[in-house]
């Protein structure tokens, strides 16, 4: 079995799919501290939102409440992780970072900068908004 390749930033490049086993894979390949956090951010989301779908495209994990519709990701960069909340505008607070799509908003997280009671707090309420369909 080959290793997955890390793309920029240290993203993995896994192939897409739908369920959690892609999501696994790609949480597998993780490289170093960057692991922890997104298999904290996975597992925070499963326990927020129950019945959440996952699916892995473009190497990124998506979650979502309806088949085909996804309210928020992670994507692996060099310094952070990245969560995007693809209606993050109409969260409160918003995600403070800013995108090149109006409504959605960034939150990147650093190496020892993880907020649990935030971060249950923006994917309770990402959830409960309609998802993007990609």
């Amino acid at each position: 079995m080959t290793e997955p390749v890390l793309l920029s930033g240290g993203n993995p490049q896994i192939a897409k799919g739908f369920g959690d086993a892609p999501v696994q894979a790609w949480l597998d390949a993780v490289p170093g501290w960057k692991q922890d956090v997104c298999r904290r951010l996975d597992a925070l989301i499963v326990a927020t939102v129950p019945g959440v779908l996952k699916a892995v495209k473009w190497n990124t994990p998506l979650y979502g409440v309806e088949e085909g519709r996804w309210f928020a990701s992670m994507h692996c960069y060099t310094t952070y992780v990245r969560v995007t909340f693809f209606q993050g505008t109409r969260m409160a607070p918003a995600p403070a970072g800013p995108s090149k799509v109006g409504h959605v908003r960034y939150h990147d997280i650093r190496e020892g900068q993880f907020d649990d009671v935030q971060l249950t707090d923006w994917m309770t309420q990402a959830a409960a908004l309609p998802g993007e369909m990609m």
